[in-house]
C-alpha cells in the first residue's frame, strides 16, 4: 500500500518549552480539533507521554467511527508521536517536532505519514480529499496554537482556580479547554454528580451548591442556561427564564457565603437585553428593550445582586451571536447553505451582532484580567452586519449561491414567537467597553471569522 507524507512547519513567537508545555496540558487536543470536522474526544489515558492513548469519535459520511491513537517516542521539549491503533487509515504516524529558534521563538513541525485503506483503489479515490483535509486542518491548528499562546502571554495571568458552569455547552467546553491550556486549574459545576476530581455539585432548581468543593476558587465563569433555540412553548420559555435566573441567583448566593470568596464572577448574559432596535447603535449604556429575551436578560443580570453585595467583582457578558462551525446558530444554518438553499431572512435589513468563538474566549480572559471591567460588557465584534450582508459573505466563503430567501411570514410560521426575537430582530451593538479597555480581536471582520471556523483559510 502506498505511503504518503504531509509536512507543515510554522514559526511561533514563543520559547520551545512554553509551546511544548501547552501541548502537555488538558484541553490541547480539544483546542486543535477543527470545528467543522465534528470530531470529539471521548476517552483518554494519560497525557502525551509514551504509552498514553486518545480515542476520538469522528463522523465519516452518515456514520461515526472511533479513532484510537497511541503516543510514542516522547522526548521532553522536542517531540512526541501519534500512531494509529485503530481507525480510518491503513496506517497513520503523526510526529510533532519542536525546534528552538533562539530563546524566544521556535519552529513547530507536524509530519504525517499515512496510507489509505483499500490499497491503490483507496489511494486513487481518496488521496486528493485527504490531502486537502490535512492542509485545512493544520493551517487551522497552527493558527489556533499561535493565537492562543499570544493571548495568554498578553494577559500574563498567574495560574488561577476557575469554576465553570455550563462546561458541556459550545462556549463552556471551548472555554474550559482554552483556560486549561493556559495553565489554569478548572473545577466544573455539574448536576447529578456529588463528588469527583475537578467537579463540584450544584442544582440550579433547588439552589444547592457544594461550596466546599469550590474552596480556593478565585474565578467563576457562569455559562449555564437552557438553550434558546426551538419553538417557544410556554414550558420552553419557563425553562429559559428559570435556568438563567434561578441558577444565577443560587450560585451568587452560595459564593457570597464562602469564607474566601472568588475575586470575580464572569456571568453570561446576551444582547437580547436590547430587544429589537432597528439600526440604532447600542452600547452598554443603552436602556433595556422590550420582549421576552430582554426581560430574561434583565432578570438574569439582576440575579447576581448577592455576589455584588458581598464584594465580588461581577462582569455581565452580553454575548452576541457566537460563530462556530462546531455548534450554535452557524452550525444550524450550514446544511442549507452548503446545498445552495440559504438566503436572506425576512427583509434582510436587520442587524446581526456577532462574535467568533475564539474571540469570545479572549473576552473571557480580558474580563478576568481587567479589574476595571465591572457590570455589562458587550461581547460582540466591532462591525455588526445586516442579515443580507451576512448571507452574502457566508455564501462567498462556501462558494454557494444564496438565492432562496425565508420571508417574514414563513419564518413566523416555522418558528413562532422565537422568529421575531431570534431571526428577525435587529440589534446593532457596539463593544464600547472592550474597545475602551484595549481588547484585541483575533477575528475582527466577518469573512475572517467564517473562513477560520470553516477551514477556508488556505
Amino acid at each position: 500500500m502506498p505511503r504518503r507524507e504531509f509536512v507543515r512547519r510554522t514559526r511561533v513567537e514563543a520559547p520551545t518549552e512554553e509551546v511544548f508545555a501547552w501541548h502537555k496540558r488538558p484541553g490541547a487536543l480539544e483546542r486543535l480539533l477543527p470545528p467543522w470536522s465534528g470530531a470529539r474526544v471521548v476517552r483518554r489515558t494519560g497525557g502525551i507521554e509514551s504509552g498514553a492513548r486518545v480515542e476520538v469519535e469522528l463522523p465519516v459520511g452518515p456514520r461515526k467511527i472511533r479513532w484510537v491513537v497511541e503516543h510514542r517516542d516522547y522526548v521532553e521539549n522536542r517531540q512526541f508521536r501519534d500512531v494509529q491503533v485503530s481507525g480510518p487509515f491503513a496506517e497513520w504516524i503523526h510526529t510533532h517536532r519542536f525546534e528552538p529558534d533562539g530563546p524566544s521563538a521556535c519552529w513547530i513541525e507536524d509530519r504525517v505519514e499515512y496510507s489509505l485503506p483499500l490499497g491503490g483503489l483507496g489511494d486513487f479515490f481518496g488521496e486528493r480529499y485527504v490531502r486537502h483535509a490535512l492542509e485545512r486542518t493544520f493551517a487551522y491548528r497552527h493558527r489556533v496554537l499561535a493565537c492562543d499562546l499570544e493571548t495568554h502571554r498578553t494577559y500574563g495571568l498567574e495560574p488561577r482556580h476557575v469554576a465553570v458552569s455550563g462546561s458541556s455547552g459550545l462556549v463552556g467546553a471551548a472555554a474550559s479547554a482554552f483556560l486549561a491550556t493556559g495553565g489554569h486549574r478548572l473545577t466544573r459545576l455539574v448536576r447529578g454528580v456529588r463528588s469527583g476530581t475537578g467537579v463540584a455539585f450544584w442544582d440550579p432548581e433547588t439552589g444547592a451548591v457544594d461550596t466546599e468543593a469550590l474552596a480556593g476558587v478565585d474565578t467563576v465563569l457562569h455559562l449555564a442556561g437552557e438553550p434558546i433555540v426551538g419553538r417557544w412553548t410556554a414550558s420552553k420559555k419557563d425553562r429559559i427564564l428559570r435556568s438563567r435566573v434561578q441558577g444565577t441567583r443560587a450560585l451568587s448566593e452560595a459564593l457570597a457565603t464562602m469564607p474566601r470568596k472568588p475575586d470575580v464572577l464572569v456571568s453570561a448574559s446576551a444582547i437580547g437585553f436590547y430587544g429589537d432596535r432597528a439600526d440604532e447603535w447600542l452600547t452598554e449604556e443603552s436602556p433595556p428593550g422590550s420582549g421576552f429575551l430582554a426581560e430574561v436578560c434583565r432578570q438574569w443580570e439582576a440575579a447576581t445582586e448577592k455576589a455584588e453585595a458581598a464584594g465580588i467583582r461581577v462582569v455581565h457578558l452580553r454575548i452576541g451571536v457566537v460563530l462556530s462551525a462546531a455548534g450554535g446558530a452557524l452550525a444550524a444554518m450550514l446544511p442549507a447553505f452548503r446545498w445552495g438553499a440559504g438566503g436572506v431572512l425576512g427583509t434582510g435589513l436587520q442587524f446581526l451582532s456577532w462574535i467568533s468563538l475564539d474571540d469570545l474566549l479572549g473576552v473571557v480572559l480580558h474580563a478576568v484580567a481587567r479589574r476595571d471591567l465591572v457590570g455589562p460588557v458587550n461581547a460582540v465584534a466591532p462591525e455588526p452586519v445586516t442579515n443580507r450582508e451576512f448571507t452574502r459573505v457566508l455564501g462567498r466563503v462556501l462558494g454557494r449561491p444564496t438565492l432562496l430567501p425565508l420571508p417574514t411570514f414563513a419564518a413566523r410560521l416555522a418558528f413562532g414567537e422565537a422568529a421575531d426575537e431570534l431571526l428577525l430582530a435587529s440589534a446593532r451593538v457596539r463593544p464600547a467597553r472592550l474597545l475602551e479597555t484595549g481588547f484585541s480581536y483575533r477575528d475582527p471582520d466577518l469573512e475572517t471569522a467564517l473562513r477560520s471556523t470553516l477551514g477556508r483559510l488556505t
